[in-house]
């Protein structure tokens, strides 16, 4: 109903077109056409994505578990380290639903240093109590010196083995 009968009409390209000629078909046009496992530089990443929920909370169990007593992280930096960037509320989640009593969840704050548990609410007392108790100092509802805290955790995973 809006076409304009002078301007021309092309046609839309097909799926049945075909392939670019022979000369056009360089290494690179191979190389994208061949499917990722044929190719000898597609090495899965160290940290891969998991393939399943529960591959996921076990590793965000696991970088919870290695918080070192007496710091704390935020729940991206958690999920960072379980090779979830930017799933910072699948930690939330996953905290949620815990119902392992060893886990060190009151390790775990928001990116600001504040407890994510209402200020009138048992779990805020509680995990303020079980910070205080490890020697972090919570002023309130606030760690300070969060980002001070991460840089160690990271120093302490990653710094060269000392002699």
């Amino acid at each position: 109903p809006y076409a304009n009968p002078a301007l021309p009409v092309t046609p839309m390209p097909r799926r049945s077109d075909p392939k670019p000629a022979r000369a056009e078909r360089t290494s690179s046009y191979r190389a994208a056409v061949k499917p990722a496992a044929a190719r000898p530089d597609s090495a899965k990443p160290i940290l891969a994505k998991p393939t399943s929920a529960k591959a996921a909370i076990a590793r965000i169990q696991a970088a919870i578990r290695a918080i070192p007593e007496g710091s704390v992280a935020g729940y991206g930096v958690v999920a960072r380290r379980a090779g979830l960037a930017g799933r910072a509320r699948l930690v939330a989640r996953v905290l949620s639903n815990n119902d392992d009593p060893t886990l060190p969840w009151h390790r775990v704050l928001r990116s600001d240093g504040r407890i994510a548990f209402p200020p009138d609410s048992a779990g805020y007392a509680e995990q303020i109590q079980r910070l205080r108790a490890e020697g972090v100092k919570v002023e309130n509802g606030r760690v300070r010196d969060l980002a001070r805290a991460d840089a160690d955790l990271d120093s302490l995973l990653w710094a060269p083995p000392r002699k």
